[in-house]
């Protein structure tokens, strides 16, 4: 049995979930919560990651980090509770020799994804 759903409902339903989705990439939290970068750097330091740059981007912190393993992680934060809302993995690009991990030494060919 196939269900068959009317297309304004599909639409409807669609047009619905992007409002919903726009707010999880914005944080709302006041200035006077949020904690300070010395707060995320320590709690994800206690995780074992090592913090490469915090910034702040659409009232969220935004953090680089590297794991144990030396993987780059990228990750939004709410800067009130420090709650991880968003978590990746940046992709290098073939040709990409750069010192991503600013060590001094260029990457070997062999690094590459």
């Amino acid at each position: 049995m196939t269900l068959s759903l009317p297309l304004p409902l599909i639409f409807a339903a669609l047009v619905a979930a992007v409002p919903a989705q726009a707010r999880d990439m914005h944080c709302t939290v006041p200035l006077a919560d949020w904690q300070p970068r010395e707060a995320v750097q320590a709690a994800l330091e206690s995780q074992g990651l090592v913090v490469r740059r915090i910034k702040i981007d659409d009232g969220c912190y935004e953090v680089d980090a590297l794991d144990g393993t030396g993987q780059r992680l990228w990750m939004r934060l709410d800067p009130g509770s420090l709650a991880i809302l968003r978590q990746a993995i940046p992709h290098r690009h073939h040709g990409d020799d750069d010192d991503d991990d600013h060590d001094g030494r260029k990457r070997d060919r062999r690094d590459h994804d």
